[in-house]
């Protein structure tokens, strides 16, 4: 098949891109070529330009231009997408015109050329549930209300039983569980979600929708300073500089590898799938953001120096792990790459690139907009 992948030049598209070619795909990338995550003047990188890949410099958002991406191909990724959880707090309009005005483009666009797709492929995230699902020891699952800012400047980091108010403890969260993002971010992509049932629905499109977890690996961005926790761990370590832990680094997350994430993207292409079908995408275990700071430095052959401040940041969630039992039945999916091998993955690639510390930089805007504090003081 010819394939389009919009946001390819990116972190988890040029990992697909690679699995595409190696199956025998002809692929073609759409990337805006962003300079937060690519740096300035940035140019599609080399790894791309060896496979063969058909390579378009543009904006997801313009109708011409994703109208000519879409000629020929038989199946599209729409990766294209801003991702800082923090960032989207305050950066609302960005936030929304890339992120819900790119995929609607998407949509009118493959309507309006008439293009005939075997599958779409939507990039959804674990942020769209907000707190994982929850367990109270007296009162079984419970579907717990968002943390309160008041609870967060209280040290009430735990998700609390809405019955009795004790703590409860985090379990895997299936597809069907209610929605209820908490981020500016997890709304987008809720909205993605929407827009992608509504194509199926209406139009009939071959929509698959994949949640994926907190994906980390090689060639996340290690210049921007609102993608993930590991990138923004690394550029500390490398630097000799302490890591602050939030919430006492006990929040929990599903931390899968991104070569697990590509995979899952070519089973999803392949996979006879109802439209519209969401589908996780993770390891199906959690791990605590401390555990991944202490992996991460243990892959970099040094120790971590800790800071449990108790700060937090607004938007942020306690605890989220996947349920995999629908991406193991419909797609015959199975994560292969442990924390530890995935850290040593990843620092093998680090060690030969350039990164930048901006995380007193994201602090300072995350401050200035009031999303930032420290329980006993005002935020």
């Amino acid at each position: 098949m010819r394939i389009l992948i919009t946001g390819g030049a990116g972190f988890i598209g040029s990992h697909t891109a690679a699995v595409l070619v190696r199956r025998g795909h002809a692929v073609r990338i759409l990337d805006c070529l962003d300079p937060q995550i690519h740096g300035p003047g940035a140019a599609f990188p080399a790894h791309l330009r060896d496979l063969g890949i058909e390579l378009l410099h543009g904006d997801v958002s313009c109708l011409d231009t994703v109208s000519t991406a879409l000629h020929g191909v038989d199946a599209v990724y729409h990766l294209a997408a801003l991702t800082g959880v923090g960032q989207s707090m305050y950066d609302m309009r960005s936030y929304v015109a890339t992120n819900n005005g790119g995929t609607a483009t998407l949509i009118e666009a493959i309507i309006r050329t008439g293009a005939r797709l075997r599958r779409l492929v939507v990039a959804s995230s674990r942020a769209v549930y907000g707190e994982g699902t929850h367990r109270c020891r007296e009162h079984g699952l419970q579907l717990a209300p968002p943390r309160t800012r008041s609870d967060l400047e209280n040290g009430l980091f735990d998700v609390r039983c809405p019955l009795c108010g004790q703590p409860m403890h985090s379990v895997a969260t299936a597809e069907e569980r209610v929605l209820m993002p908490v981020s500016l971010y997890a709304w987008t992509k809720r909205h993605q979600e929407d827009y992608g049932q509504y194509a199926a629905q209406v139009f009939g499109l071959p929509v698959t929708i994949l949640r994926y977890f907190n994906v980390f690996g090689s060639r996340q961005s290690l210049t921007n300073p609102y993608t993930g926790i590991v990138s923004i761990f690394y550029n500390r370590l490398a630097l000799g500089l302490p890591i602050s832990l939030y919430e006492h680094g006990q929040p929990g997350r599903d931390f899968v590898h991104v070569s697990d994430v590509a995979r899952a993207n070519w089973l999803a292409l392949e996979a006879d799938v109802e439209p519209g079908t969401a589908i996780n995408i993770g390891t199906g275990s959690e791990c605590r953001v401390v555990d991944v700071a202490q992996a991460l430095a243990k892959a970099c052959g040094t120790t971590a120096t800790l800071l449990d401040t108790a700060e937090f940041r607004v938007g942020d969630i306690h605890s989220c792990f996947a349920d995999l039992e629908r991406a193991t039945t419909l797609l015959g999916y199975v994560p292969q790459v442990d924390l530890d091998a995935g850290m040593q993955e990843f620092v093998a690639w680090a060690r030969l690139q350039t990164g930048s510390d901006g995380y007193d930089r994201t602090v300072a805007e995350l401050a200035r907009f009031g999303l930032f504090g420290k329980p006993g003081k005002e935020s």
